[in-house]
């Protein structure tokens, strides 16, 4: 018996293999069946899936056997990755100087021998697909290709499983940096917030005690205090309301009247139905309510921060098509200039400098908006035109 020589690439090659994560695994229904057909096919008692690991050969799948492994030093599969033919065919071991007195052939009376290399994309032979049976024979053309196609969709089935294994890990260590960022956007917006307000109120406290000490001071610094701790109060509202939006995805959906919430963002912002009308009452079935209300009072209240008309008026309207409720939100505002549309949507990017109250956005709304309905199936569009108004156009999936 000649013993299997190492491939010279032996150290990165059982790299590759334990990249995999395939070792000492349990039957897979993919691999059984690539198992099955090649012993059906080459008319067979014996056909394995092995991979060779530093001292032994590892039987993922197996058909004739009982046994899931055996030493390497004894193994046919060990020669059949050192050679550079696609298939490598043992017709009768007991003729072999490699084979004839390998406790194989005489404890198991094995003769026959075909092994095709389970090479991945990267070149290295991790184990083989292979065929035993207990007398001398040959395999022909159609078999020995069948043998060859059928080893390179093991090496696809265990790519697959690897991608989705990557995957799989990848995800669950996105899922755990949300969740932490997370956590760590609300503590820190919520251990902000009380500050701000001081700042701010102690801002006003000292400005009413200097005007009345001293009428005519300057309270320039004093504003710009203000207007800086406004400014980032707002960006932790805006942090703190994106993240609650997340979990209003979790509700069920629902049947509502879009007449319903019409009225409740009518109260919420304290409008009346002189600027703010809906212009289409109906009952939408399979909706989320309670993100439906948010998207919408995010875009009619920017509908009316941003209006500079004399006369602003905001409307909501409803269509639908086979798969999506679709709705606009409408205003008679100046617009938004086109070279800042394509950017509306990204994250702290606003279409003007302050809104009619001479407070700066914070671009964090709109990012919301996109997000939620990109997670309902759904799109968002505007179609604007300066001094003309603007129209949010936005889907859900039925």
């Amino acid at each position: 018996m000649i013993k299997p020589e190492l491939p010279k690439n032996e150290k990165q090659r059982l790299q590759a293999l334990k990249n995999y994560d395939i070792l000492d695994t349990g039957p897979e229904y993919d691999l059984d069946n690539i198992t099955e057909l090649t012993a059906s096919i080459c008319d067979v008692p014996i056909a394995i899936i092995t991979l060779l690991d530093s001292e032994r050969n590892f039987f993922k799948s197996r058909i004739g056997i009982d046994f899931n492994e055996s030493p390497r030093e004894l193994s046919f599969c060990g020669h059949a990755i050192i050679q550079d033919n696609p298939i490598f065919i043992i017709e009768d071991a007991t003729k072999d100087e490699r084979f004839y007195d390998n406790p194989i052939i005489t404890e198991n009376n094995v003769k026959f021998y075909a092994g095709v290399p389970l090479i991945n994309p990267d070149g290295y032979a991790l184990g083989t697909l292979c065929v035993y049976d207990s007398v001398p024979r040959q395999l022909n053309n159609t078999q020995q290709n069948a043998l060859i196609i059928l080893a390179k969709q093991v090496i696809n089935v265990m790519e697959l499983r690897l991608k989705n294994k990557i995957s799989n890990e990848a995800f669950t260590d996105l899922k755990e940096r949300h969740k932490t960022l997370k956590s760590f956007a609300n503590k820190v917006s919520h251990d902000l917030k009380s500050p701000l307000a001081n700042i701010t109120s102690l801002s006003q406290l000292f400005k009413e005690e200097l005007k009345e000490n001293y009428p005519n001071i300057d309270l320039e610094y004093l504003n710009l205090i203000e207007e800086s701790a406004d400014t980032l109060r707002a960006y932790v509202d805006g942090i703190l309301k994106h993240y609650k939006s997340e979990a209003l995805l979790k509700k069920d959906r629902n049947k509502t009247k879009l007449e319903d919430v019409y009225k409740s963002i009518k109260t919420i912002l304290s409008l009346n139905e002189t600027n703010f009308k809906l212009l289409k009452k109906v009952t939408l079935k399979n909706v989320n309510t309670y993100v439906l209300e948010q998207i919408l009072l995010n875009l009619v209240d920017n509908g009316f921060k941003y209006n500079f008309s004399e006369s602003p008026i905001v409307t909501i309207d409803y269509d639908e098509n086979e798969t999506h409720h679709i709705f606009y939100v409408t205003d008679n505002g100046k617009g938004i200039d086109e070279t800042k549309q394509d950017a509306l949507f990204d994250i702290f990017k606003t279409a003007h400098e302050t809104d009619k109250h001479g407070k700066k956005g914070t671009g964090i709304g709109l990012f919301t908006v996109k997000s939620l309905l990109k997670k309902l199936k759904g799109t968002i569009t505007i179609n604007s035109k300066l001094n003309e108004g603007t129209t949010f156009k936005f889907t859900i999936l039925k």
